[in-house]
Formats: structure tokens, C-alpha cells, sequence
């Protein structure tokens, strides 16, 4: 099963203050204290980093009953799987993570530090959003090469795919054990810093329209115009 290392993740202070659920532009005219310590954290951080993507491809062979049949005997289920991956050629199952290294370290240092700890984990949560996006567009590159467009990625705990339903499904179409990333029974990745994706490839997928669609959050979170935007 394809594993990719090795990616070098830029990822900026304004990540970082967002990761954390602050607003840049507010931070930056309020406390350049709390911009100092995200950019020392990012400093600290990066260095931390195991960026890691682990896929595989599948040919898709047929739905019914919005579930996805895929070649090799694996399946996907849900109402948005049925709507956005019913047209598609193959689809791309993925998992990305930072590994457990800078959430051990951002762990022990919310325990004497707070804001610092908080900080750093704010690194880690904007490099694997940082690390998905080149993913993303990897694959969308490699697909308008061939004349085909992609789909937005969906990742369990969108509308209409919960995160019981997605998350094992994901799991069990990957070989997680290579990238050491595992499920709780409560559906939660260890590491933290992961995150599970498919993506829809073919001549006719919906291919407008962004993840903040069918986020849960999408009626109240103050960054959808900038997530939008990207």
C-alpha cells in the first residue's frame, strides 16, 4: 500500500492562531504577546513533524442503496458518499498524520503551560490540515493530466457521513498499521494530528462547491469565508 514521507510542510503563524480558534487579524491588533508565542511554537514545532500519507486507489464497480461497491471487495457507505462518488471512475481512500511526536510534547507542556501547550498544538493541527491539502491537490493535478476532475475530499463527520459510520469503513480499507495510526472505541485516531479522507475521480463528479458545505459547523464558524476562498 503507497506510503509518501518525507513532505517538507510550510505552514505560518496565521495557521497556527486560527488552529487555535483565534482570529489572525484580531490577534494581531490585540496581543502580539499571543503572536510571539505562536511564532516561537511554530519554531518549535516544525522540527516535530513526521508528516506521513498513507492511500489507496479502487475502482469503483457500482452503488446501490448509497453504498459504494469497490473492486477488491471493499465498500463505502452513506447519503453523501451515494451523492458525491456514485459517478466516479476509482476512488482514493487516505490518512494523514503528523505522527505522536509534537502531541506528546504539546501534552507535557500543557501541563506546567498552558497557553504554550495550546499553542503547539495548534502547530500540529494546521500542519496536517496543511499536509491534506497538498495531498488534495496532488491527486487533482494527477487527474486533470488525464482529462478526469476530482471531487471535494470528504472525511467522516461531514453531513450526511457521521464519524461512527466513515471512520471504520476508512479503516478498513487501509492498512493503518503502516503509518502506527489506530481507532478508539469511540471513534477518535491515535494520533490525534490525523486525519481520514476519499476522494471521487472521473469525467462526470461533482467537482464545485467546498467541505464547508456539508460541514456541521458551517451555519457558525467564523472561517468558513476564508476556508471558502482557498
Amino acid at each position: 500500500m503507497p506510503l509518501l514521507q518525507d513532505f517538507e510542510l510550510t505552514v505560518d503563524v496565521d495557521q497556527v492562531l486560527r488552529a487555535q480558534g483565534a482570529d489572525p487579524v484580531i490577534i494581531r491588533k490585540r496581543s502580539q504577546r499571543l503572536v510571539d508565542i505562536a511564532q516561537h511554537a511554530l519554531e518549535e514545532g516544525l522540527p516535530l513533524l513526521e508528516p506521513r500519507v498513507l492511500f489507496q486507489k479502487f475502482e469503483s464497480k457500482d452503488i446501490r442503496h448509497e453504498q459504494l461497491n469497490l473492486a477488491g471487495g471493499g465498500t463505502l457507505k452513506g447519503k453523501l458518499i451515494a451523492q458525491h462518488l456514485a459517478p466516479a471512475r476509482r476512488v482514493v481512500v487516505i490518512l494523514c498524520t503528523i505522527g505522536e511526536t509534537l502531541e506528546v510534547q504539546s501534552s507535557e507542556l500543557s501541563a506546567t503551560n498552558i497557553v504554550d501547550g495550546l499553542a503547539l498544538e495548534g502547530v500540529g493541527s494546521a500542519a496536517v490540515e496543511v499536509l491534506a491539502n497538498m495531498i488534495c491537490n496532488q491527486f487533482e493535478v494527477q487527474a486533470l493530466d488525464k482529462g478526469y476532475q476530482t471531487t471535494i475530499p470528504l472525511s467522516p463527520g461531514m453531513i450526511d457521513w457521521p464519524v461512527d459510520q466513515g471512520q471504520p469503513q476508512i479503516f478498513k480499507l487501509l492498512d493503518v498499521d503502516q503509518v502506527g495510526v489506530k481507532l478508539t472505541p469511540s471513534y477518535v485516531m491515535v494520533p490525534r494530528k490525523s486525519l481520514t479522507m476519499v476522494i471521487g475521480i472521473g469525467e462526470n463528479v461533482l467537482s464545485k462547491g467546498s467541505t464547508c458545505d456539508y460541514c456541521n459547523m458551517r451555519e457558525t464558524c467564523q472561517y468558513k469565508d476564508h476556508y471558502s476562498a482557498d
